[in-house]
């Protein structure tokens, strides 16, 4: 069966006998290691109870699936339900997983995760088929899995402190509870959050960076994107997906450029975009849809397909190509 965020918090609260096996999956790893803990914790507290908790690896249960059989079927010398974590588990199990649980009549809790599982794999269908399984997908954190989370803090926010929070916090659900956490301690007895509290304490997690870097350059503003830049590629990021950001942005622009021109106001334009720009971002954006015209935004389009092709096929260094076209991007903006 398929948990959704409501079945798993039942679980936590009263865990379900008949349900023999559960698979934590996706690509929100701190979200999946979570969820895992939660549930282990809901069968036994003490995860370093050697009596009642198991914890074997996908690879050691690959190369001796005997190891699952003899955990999943032992039974505590201290009495009560046992949890059996297998991290990372590989899919070439499905088989011995379903006639395991078939052929045994323990009520231990054989709780698997992975990270690079999807709704396809052997193991998830499974899952889903089966009575006595449940998975639990957890992808990206999105904003209101954010305000979920900060419900639980007590403290208050604005929209805006919201929307600035959410802007700095990454996809991650460990390092989002962890900067909340420090929020939190750092708020003290107070409890109303401000933008210029949050700039203080909350470290920039998010993916802006390459943002930045675009409405520099689209701004006309050299020194600052190539700067951005430099600290881009110094972080391991790949100057082709700046390229790809970079066409995003600028397809966002003609898009609203397109329906400007046929009598629609700016302000009305930019509040349909989807999805909408974060507050702080309004005002350049407002004010390149003033400098940008359809045929400029074209040569644009013409620099960035140039740039991309020169990356693939000339041998050059990518980074010194991008950055000629930010240049040049800049150069255009100022004219």
């Amino acid at each position: 069966m398929i948990f959704k965020a409501l079945q798993v918090e039942n679980f936590i609260k009263r865990a379900d006998e008949k349900i023999k096996a559960i698979l934590v999956f996706g690509t929100n790893d701190g979200f999946v290691l979570d969820t895992n803990n939660r549930i282990s914790r809901s069968i036994c507290s003490d995860l370093n109870d050697a009596f009642r908790v198991a914890d074997l690896s996908g690879e050691s249960v690959l190369e001796d699936v005997g190891k699952l059989y003899a955990e999943y079927n032992g039974q505590s010398l201290m009495g009560g339900r046992r949890v059996v974590i297998v991290r990372e588990v590989s899919n070439q199990l499905t088989k011995e997983i379903r006639k395991m649980l078939d052929d045994s009549k323990s009520d231990n809790l054989l709780l698997m995760y992975a990270s690079n599982f999807n709704k396809k794999s052997a193991l998830v269908q499974l899952a889903e088929s089966s009575d006595d399984m449940a998975c639990y997908a957890c992808y990206d954190d999105k904003n209101t899995d954010v305000y979920d989370m900060l419900k639980s803090t007590g403290l208050t926010f604005n929209p805006d402190a919201i929307e600035f929070l959410c802007a700095r916090l990454s996809n991650d659900r460990m390092i989002n509870m962890s900067e909340i956490e420090k929020l939190k301690t750092y708020m003290g007895e107070a409890k109303n959050v401000t933008i210029d509290m949050i700039a203080k304490v909350i470290s920039d997690q998010s993916n802006s960076s390459a943002e930045d870097i675009c409405y520099a350059a689209m701004d006309g503003n050299k020194n600052s994107a190539v700067k951005l830049y430099e600290k881009y590629v110094a972080e391991g990021n790949d100057s082709i997906s700046l390229i790809k950001a970079m066409e995003y942005h600028v397809m966002r622009l003609l898009s609203c450029v397109a329906k400007m021109e046929k009598g629609n106001s700016a302000d009305k334009v930019v509040s349909g975009l989807m999805p909408k720009l974060m507050f702080y971002r309004k005002e350049s954006f407002m004010s390149q849809l003033r400098k940008w015209r359809r045929d400029k935004i074209f040569s644009i389009l013409d620099l960035l397909y140039d740039a991309e092709k020169n990356c693939k096929t000339t041998g050059m260094p990518e980074d010194e190509i991008v950055e000629r076209m930010l240049l040049r991007v800049a150069s255009v903006a100022n004219r």
